[in-house]
């Protein structure tokens, strides 16, 4: 995979939310800090537990970040995509990485230097506002995940997730198998093709090998629990 011009992580850093506003000599020294790597299908990036190098930048490609359990299951907490930036926990934090990060297809990912990162922070508090900010809404995200898998049905779970797509159809990348959807849920491939096929058969949604067609909304927030 060709390396891309730093001029495009600079591009690309002026959309990320905590750090809009930098002036384009702060912007030059993250882009000049950063390094590239290309990673294959299935590449580890970071695992959990390691001291945290950088904050990340996606250039291409797609990417989990999961939990892994002592007998192999996986609890995928994020799906990362192009222009994504992730690992803020272990760079803002000073921790080590709390949790694994995994391709799920060919990725381009810039690697920013913790060190850079950190001066840009201490000489901008603005800057470290907008960090905490950001923090906040995961941790919010977090605490919707501990919600759903203690207190909702795995059904209530998947159609909560349909009725995040934008418009009528979501369209299944090569990676999005049973399997990384179970793991994104919280369950295993068997419970989840249940879930599916009771969906199907109330006539909520149709499944097709690379989408799956929602063909009623309000029936939809109605085994997601979110209508009376």
């Amino acid at each position: 995979m060709q390396r891309p011009d730093p001029d495009a992580l600079r591009q690309a850093l002026q959309s990320v939310t905590f750090f809009r506003g930098l002036d384009t000599p702060l912007l030059d020294v993250l882009a000049r800090a950063a390094v590239w790597r290309a990673y294959a299908t299935g590449a580890v990036v970071f695992l959990e537990g390691e001291a945290a190098s950088g904050l990340y930048q996606v250039h291409t490609g797609w990417l989990k970040v999961l939990k892994l359990s002592a007998d192999g299951r996986e609890q995928v907490l994020r799906l990362i995509g192009p222009g994504e930036v992730f690992n803020e926990i272990g760079v803002f934090a000073g921790r080590p990485n709390p949790a694994t990060a995994i391709t799920l297809e060919p990725a381009g990912i810039w690697l920013i230097e913790h060190r850079a990162v950190r001066q840009v922070l201490e000489s901008h508090p603005s800057v470290a506002i907008q960090v905490m900010e950001r923090m906040a809404d995961r941790i919010g995200d977090l605490v919707m995940l501990v919600t759903d898998l203690s207190l909702r049905t795995v059904e209530e779970r998947l159609a909560r997730l349909l009725l995040q797509t934008q418009g009528d159809v979501l369209v299944r990348p090569p990676w999005a198998t049973q399997a990384e959807l179970a793991a994104r849920l919280g369950t295993v491939p068997d419970v989840l093709s249940r879930a599916l096929r009771s969906l199907a058969d109330a006539g909520l949604i149709e499944v097709e090998r690379q989408q799956i067609r929602l063909l009623d909304r309000a029936g939809l927030e109605a085994r997601a629990m979110l209508t009376l």
